[in-house]
């Protein structure tokens, strides 16, 4: 997913303001579910019709900060599954900027329902494709 760095996402000397990276990183998630035909809404229909309402909560996030955008750049930002366990997902996500790598990212995203920690349903882990993860 690309995104342009504006103004507003950069600090007074024209870099990146560290916690936009986060804001990125989020984009990037949610295109990556409705890339694999998983979209948000579809799946808060699903589950609204098997039961209590759920919601991904990032549970853990470790970032490697790289190298600095600057305004008016242009990054990726790729997202992959690394593994999915019980009731969570780990995904590797870089920010890039051409070739290189700015900011790399593993964001362990854990599935709540009722207020707790609860496993993936099926149904959803279909939807995700996260059955072909092992």
């Amino acid at each position: 997913m690309q995104v342009r760095v504006y103004y507003e996402d950069t600090d007074f000397s024209g870099i990146v303001y560290h916690a936009n990276y986060l804001r990125y990183m989020e984009r990037g998630r949610t295109n990556h579910l409705r890339l694999m035909g998983a979209e948000q809404q579809a799946l808060f229909e699903q589950v609204e019709t098997e039961g209590a309402g759920f919601a991904f909560v990032v549970r853990s996030m470790h970032l490697d900060f790289l190298k600095p955008a600057r305004m008016d750049d242009v990054l990726d930002v790729v997202t992959w599954p690394i593994a999915v366990k019980g009731a969570s997902i780990m995904l590797g996500q870089e920010v890039r900027r051409g070739e290189d790598v700015l900011v790399k990212a593993e964001v362990r995203v854990a599935f709540i329902s009722g207020g707790r920690a609860q496993p993936i349903p099926k149904s959803i882990r279909t939807l995700m494709k996260a059955d072909l993860i092992s």
